[in-house]
């Protein structure tokens, strides 16, 4: 299965648009989102054509090629707007022969991984950079942050295609190497 991978939407309807044109294009089969789809939080600047009530629409336009797991800025008002569920913490998906943690990365993350086994990859958001990190056993990955990017890391989202994992500049497509 192909899956694109992404977070930390924060309400930006321009990062929203472009990242359904990228999937499309990707010809992937579903879109995992790790989080923080529609409010900026209260410690992010308002990112670029922030219009949450637009989120809402283009995400429930693909709400059927949408898997999701809850981030710190997501809450139950957010679900009463969406029509596909946010508010797991986390999921397990078992695609050809890969098993995959999905969780946003505050409370389940890198530093307090749900149980793993050798091979597993936990698959994170919330700190907005890109990251592939072997952890003993199991690894890491963090798509980056659609909308606002730290440390000046591009706007981006991962691509798993064939079990392999690529990560992608939301303004172009292109390939680019994570942070370790």
């Amino acid at each position: 299965m192909n899956l694109m991978i992404a977070s930390d939407l924060h309400g930006s309807a321009a990062c929203c648009r472009r990242m359904l044109d990228a999937f499309r294009a990707a010809g992937a089969e579903r879109l995992v989102l790790l989080g923080d789809l529609l409010y900026h939080g209260p410690r992010n600047p308002l990112p670029e054509g922030y219009d949450p009530p637009a989120v809402t629409e283009m995400l429930n336009g693909a709400a059927d090629r949408l898997l999701c797991v809850r981030g710190n800025c997501d809450a139950e008002v957010d679900q009463m707007v969406l029509r596909f569920p946010i508010l797991a913490d986390y999921a397990f998906l078992a695609l050809d022969g890969l098993t995959i943690c999905a969780a946003h990365g505050h409370a389940w993350g890198p530093d307090n991984p749900p149980p793993l086994r050798p091979g597993d990859c936990l698959l994170c958001g919330h700190i907005h950079l890109p990251v592939r990190r072997d952890c003993g056993g199991w690894t890491y990955l963090n798509p980056g942050s659609l909308a606002l990017p730290k440390e000046g890391t591009p706007k981006s989202y991962l691509l798993l295609r064939d079990g392999k994992f690529t990560w992608h500049r939301l303004d172009d497509g292109a390939e680019f190497d994570p942070l370790p």
